[in-house]
């Protein structure tokens, strides 16, 4: 290595892992504060039509970066293994293939947005008064489609060695342009809605260009050489398998929280307008909690290439830990001061009633699907993936729409529908930690000393 930056495999790990959790954590915070932003200034300035426009969006901007989101994890787990096991070549071809991956996957979903938009918005059933707006937002946000892409792939091999504060630091400054460009487009220009989408694609864009320009910088194997840009067959394959199953679990999961939508809508508004509020905490409190299972990857994934299966077995147990934690604190907080928090989004006191009724669900769940995103997380550091979808997919997306149609059918209540939340992921834990235990076992056995002959 040329560098001297420090693996993550030597040094206390509880102190290590919350060292470079804590950065993933607050991007993680921004990026979400930065949406929010976009709803709040287009809703306050350009009106309610822009308003639902650009929300009618969210399940499809979810689905589509969720996917990109999975898909830069297997970057994050190849690149660290090889990285710990001090497999130089190895990184290189990792992150050289891993960027035309990351860009392919980027325009391929640019085209899909520029051209299937219409279809998707209406089979989302999109309101005829909200879908030119919807159709518009969508075309122009999947722009930075690409640049979002790039950010990823940067974002997930600066990770995989340790590095989460450079991420954080470029995001920090691409959200602030996002604020300022928002503002400007709407007020300013008077764009509406087309404005917030090109604000974002702007700071997509810079923020993919400062991480692909760090990474072109680093003195280490992991720098970037666009004279080395090639797409090596069986690293593809092994950056393909590790990615795709996680980002198609990450684009049902959006699918199936349609059907969960559907049975809020089932209500009267208030209740719908209550749960959207309430849904704003989801974001926050899961992205937190998220930064812990990227870290557990990480670290599992460097101390198992290195040879050390100590650290890889205490790197899940403190990471598990630590989101449990973190979604125990936030989530109880929210429980306690949940008027307060849904007041942020309504002066109306009949939808923070109504908003309090998922909170009270809601609340102290979070912490519950630790065990089961930790564990998902654990099992991909070690190279496992393909089971951990199937598992989550069958637990967390097929069991939801089962219980809409089953339980929710007939008890009919706002608590029979948000229990299915800490059900499933109770369910999809058990099942993931059962795999885990068995694959953690079969994958240690290399470090197993051999018998001696008699």
């Amino acid at each position: 290595m040329k560098s001297n930056t420090k693996t993550l495999t030597e040094g206390p790990l509880a102190k290590q892992i919350f060292l470079v959790s804590l950065p993933l954590a607050l991007s993680n915070l921004l990026q979400v504060l930065f949406n929010m932003s976009d709803v709040a200034v287009v809703g306050r300035f350009a009106g309610s039509t822009a308003l639902g426009a650009v929300g009618s969006t969210s399940i499809l901007v979810s689905l589509f970066t969720g996917f990109l989101i999975g898909l830069s994890g297997g970057i994050n787990v190849l690149v660290a293994r090889f990285y710990g096991a001090r497999h130089e070549h190895d990184v290189e071809k990792t992150v050289h293939s891993a960027a035309i991956v990351s860009l392919i996957a980027g325009v391929v979903l640019l085209f899909v947005g520029l051209l299937g938009s219409p279809f998707m918005l209406r089979l989302l059933n999109t309101k005829d008064d909200l879908l030119p707006g919807a159709i518009l937002y969508l075309r122009v946000y999947f722009l930075g489609m690409p640049a979002l892409a790039l950010y990823n792939f940067g974002n997930a091999v600066f990770s995989a060695i340790g590095d989460t504060k450079k991420p954080l630091m470029y995001l920090s400054i691409a959200g602030a342009l996002n604020i300022a460009l928002n503002l400007f487009f709407v007020i300013v220009c008077q764009l509406s809605v087309m404005g917030v989408a090109l604000a974002s694609a702007i700071s997509q864009c810079v923020s993919a260009g400062l991480i692909l320009h760090a990474l072109t910088k680093v003195q280490d194997c992991y720098v970037l050489d666009t004279k080395k840009l090639h797409l090596d067959p069986a690293t593809t394959k092994s950056i393909l398998g590790l990615g795709l199953p996680a980002g198609f679990q990450n684009a049902i999961f959006a699918i199936a929280n349609l059907f969960i939508q559907a049975g809020v809508n089932s209500f009267d508004s208030l209740m719908v307008k209550g749960n959207s509020a309430a849904a704003n905490a989801d974001a926050m409190i899961y992205d937190c909690m998220a930064a812990f299972y990227m870290a557990c990857a990480s670290f599992m994934s460097q101390n198992y290439g290195a040879g050390k299966p100590d650290r890889v077995k205490k790197s899940y147990f403190i990471s598990l830990a630590y989101s449990f934690g973190v979604g125990l604190i936030l989530g109880g907080s929210l429980f306690l001061f949940g008027c307060t928090f849904l007041a942020l989004f309504t002066t109306e006191s009949a939808v923070i009633d109504a908003g309090m009724k998922r909170v009270g669900v809601m609340g102290f769940a979070y912490c519950i699907s630790a065990f089961m995103d930790c564990t998902i997380a654990a099992s991909r550091g070690l190279g496992k993936t393909v089971v951990p979808t199937i598992i989550v997919v069958m637990g967390s997306c097929v069991f939801r729409v089962i219980w809409v149609y089953t339980i929710f059918a007939h008890f009919h209540t706002i608590p029979s529908l948000y229990a299915l939340y800490p059900c499933s992921w109770a369910l999809t834990a058990l099942a993931e930690i059962v795999y885990f235990a068995h694959c953690y076992k079969e994958s240690m056995r290399i470090f197993e000393q051999p018998k001696a002959a008699a």
